[in-house]
């Protein structure tokens, strides 16, 4: 996969992980800082790394399903792992500028 595809495959993930939600915050999960890492291999194997708001957080699950599938309806994505992870603990100033405003922080 060249530099340009793989670009272009990376923004297509962003664009897709900022339609999901979580159903009780009003922001979508990479603009809230959720997102620790994506990683695309030549083969079209992609790995997502993200956090919850709190490690208790009763929509985890939805939250990763609905990430899992949306990503999986990319043309060039040929699998799609999803780790939960802990750490860095997430916090507030992990949200883009627009979250904060929207949700009042700013």
């Amino acid at each position: 996969m060249d530099a340009q595809t793989h670009l272009a495959l990376e923004e297509k993930v962003v664009e897709m992980l900022k339609t999901v939600f979580d159903p009780e915050i009003p922001v979508d999960i990479y603009s809230l800082g959720l997102i620790y890492r994506i990683d695309i291999s030549d083969e079209g194997n992609l790995v997502v790394d993200m956090t919850m708001t709190a490690p208790s957080c009763p929509m985890a699950d939805f939250i990763i399903e609905d990430a899992r599938i949306k990503l999986e309806s990319i043309e060039g994505i040929k699998s799609v792992t999803i780790n939960l992870v802990f750490e860095p603990e997430w916090n507030r100033d992990m949200m883009s500028e627009e979250a904060k405003l929207e949700l009042g922080f700013l």
